[in-house]
């Protein structure tokens, strides 16, 4: 295999960490990155949390010091678009013409955030955050002075709420659900979130949409909810979601589906094209679905199993879904993967929000939270395994802090 040529499309973890794992397990072949982006590759978290509080330095971001990529032989291309792929040459076509061969090719390409189709959503001052740069435009702009207003009260949208709070900017926040989160999480747990940030002086407007964003000068100045209120921003953050970077796959004629389909070695409808990483829509052995998830942890694990799967290993993703999120004093972690409106079972206190809730469905344990509570996530992930294999828990135990995690299911 020494002779082989894999090509990653994209320069975020998931690629980032493939490389990493072709070289720990003895790829001895040529392995280059194409990346968009002029940064090396970096982990996302920090841009909105420890950047933006000014905790984190952005040095810390980088997967890999900025010589490992020659130390280890990776052909790091950085600033550089992949135009599309031929498939019958087995060749990635870069912007200016340049071909570049592979033998395998795994498609890292991450996804973009959805943008506001409103009127003035192109005005300067509007903000969207994906990328180090945004974060870095984003953390120039929050100071005590500074009138912010975020759409959408996801977890983008409320980490970089607690971020400007905590630099003592004032921060509006306009959601179309009648509460943050909802729709993942279901009102009992929406509330603990809603709560948390109107303590720090967050306000909301629930159930509101968009008309338009206004300003003077090409900047933005207000934002005009649909009911006719008037916000005076300064700025404004749009977190409305993200949509996975699949242009070049259905050029290319692969299978689509939000995301690239793959199976749960990661390999498309082309035996030696794979994808991982928030673009990748899965089959997954465990959850019987296929699942795209747009978190630091699919990315992390998925660049490594598609780089043993492209070497001819025997590798599955299997993983369970997994995130977390800091916003002020709370912690918290999350496994698996559940319908909102599953019942809720919470084991601890809410009110002083420390606990952990899971979400059930017939007994089963569907997902889990732990919030301020820690250690608990290898417990939290056996009981969501059991409950995708079948097993029920009784939910006194369930609830009950006095019957250790490890021992609900007994």
């Amino acid at each position: 295999m020494s002779s082989d040529q894999f090509v990653i499309v994209g320069g975020g973890l998931a690629a980032a960490k493939a490389a990493e794992t072709l070289r720990d397990e003895g790829f001895a072949g040529r392995v280059v990155i194409i990346s968009d982006d002029p940064e090396r590759p970096y982990e996302r978290p920090p841009l909105s949390k420890g950047l933006l509080l000014g905790s984190a330095e952005r040095d810390s971001t980088f997967v890999h010091e900025a010589d490992w990529y020659t130390k280890n032989d990776v052909d790091l291309r950085t600033g550089i678009r992949a135009e599309a792929i031929d498939k019958d040459a087995h060749e990635v076509v870069l912007a200016g013409g340049e071909r570049v061969g592979y033998s395998r090719l795994l498609l890292a390409t991450g996804a973009r955030p959805r943008r506001l189709p409103v009127p003035g959503a192109d005005l300067d001052g509007v903000h969207y955050l994906r990328t180090l740069a945004d974060s870095d435009r984003l953390g120039s702009l929050l100071t005590e002075s500074t009138r912010l207003v975020i759409i959408g009260a996801g977890w983008i949208g409320l980490e970089i709420a607690a971020a400007a709070r905590a630099r003592g900017a004032a921060v509006t926040v306009v959601e179309m659900a009648h509460l943050p989160l909802q729709r993942v999480l279901g009102d009992t747990i929406a509330e603990v979130f809603a709560g948390l940030h109107r303590e720090h002086g967050v306000t909301f407007h629930f159930d509101a949409g968009v008309a338009e964003l206004r300003g003077s000068g090409g900047r933005v100045g207000e934002v005009v909810l649909a009911d006719g209120t008037v916000l005076p921003a300064d700025a404004v953050l749009v977190a409305v979601g993200a949509q996975p970077n699949t242009e070049l796959a259905e050029a290319a004629g692969l299978p689509v589906d939000n995301g690239v389909l793959v199976d749960a070695s990661l390999v498309s409808g082309e035996p030696d094209i794979f994808a991982a990483g928030d673009v990748a829509n899965a089959e997954h052995p465990l959850l019987n679905t296929r699942v795209r998830v747009e978190h630091w942890a699919n990315a992390l694990n998925m660049g490594p199993v598609a780089a043993k799967a492209m070497m001819g290993r025997d590798a599955s993703y299997d993983l369970l879904p997994y995130f977390y999120t800091d916003q002020y004093d709370l912690g918290m972690e999350y496994s698996g993967l559940a319908p909102a409106e599953s019942e809720v079972v919470v084991r601890g206190d809410l009110a002083a929000r420390e606990f952990i809730a899971f979400w059930v469905d017939g007994g089963r344990v569907l997902a889990g939270m732990n919030v301020n509570i820690w250690d608990v996530t290898d417990d939290i992930q056996a009981l969501v395994r059991a409950g995708y294999a079948g097993r029920a828990a009784d939910p006194q135990r369930l609830a009950d802090p006095a019957v250790p995690l490890g021992e609900v299911l007994s």
